[in-house]
């Protein structure tokens, strides 16, 4: 008799935790973001951290002899997250805001893939540089934004 539903305990404990790590992995960028008052925050990077690691996860399930199929789910992640990216993106009065969110949110995804993987040291390398990037070089931005539009003092 063929069992329609079958349940691999040791593979569900491996995928939950790979899940939640890409989960926790995902928060410190998601607040981030929510601490700097942006539109995506604490809700979208884990969800998106989280999606990722689960359609590579599932692609672990695709046929070994096909590895082109774990290729496309690969291509596919990249595609879809670079769409929700481009809705980050504003452009109005002569500048461009949100690009930092888009990366940020690729960045994610490519995290999630990674833990996936079981690529936890690629993924928590990922997430430290995002979060230093946001943090560390956000003042550093504003300077530089702020002498592009200043001019120079009068002799």
């Amino acid at each position: 008799m063929y069992t329609y539903f079958t349940m691999n305990w040791n593979q569900t404990a491996h995928d939950f935790l790979r899940i939640c790590a890409a989960f926790v992995f995902a928060l410190p960028i998601g607040w981030e973001r929510e601490h700097e008052e942006h539109g995506l925050g604490v809700r979208t990077f884990p969800l998106v951290a989280v999606a990722s690691c689960g359609f590579v996860l599932l692609g672990v399930t695709l046929d070994p002899a096909d590895p082109a199929a774990r290729s496309r789910i690969i291509q596919g992640l990249i595609a879809g997250i670079g769409f929700i990216g481009g809705g980050a993106i504003l452009k109005g009065n002569g500048s461009v805001h949100g690009t930092a969110t888009a990366a940020s949110i690729w960045n994610m995804g490519v995290m999630g893939a990674a833990v996936a993987q079981g690529r936890f040291d690629i993924g928590l390398l990922l997430t430290a540089l995002n979060f230093l990037t946001l943090r560390v070089l956000a003042p550093i931005k504003k300077k530089l934004d702020l002498d592009c539009v200043t001019p120079p003092p009068q002799k």
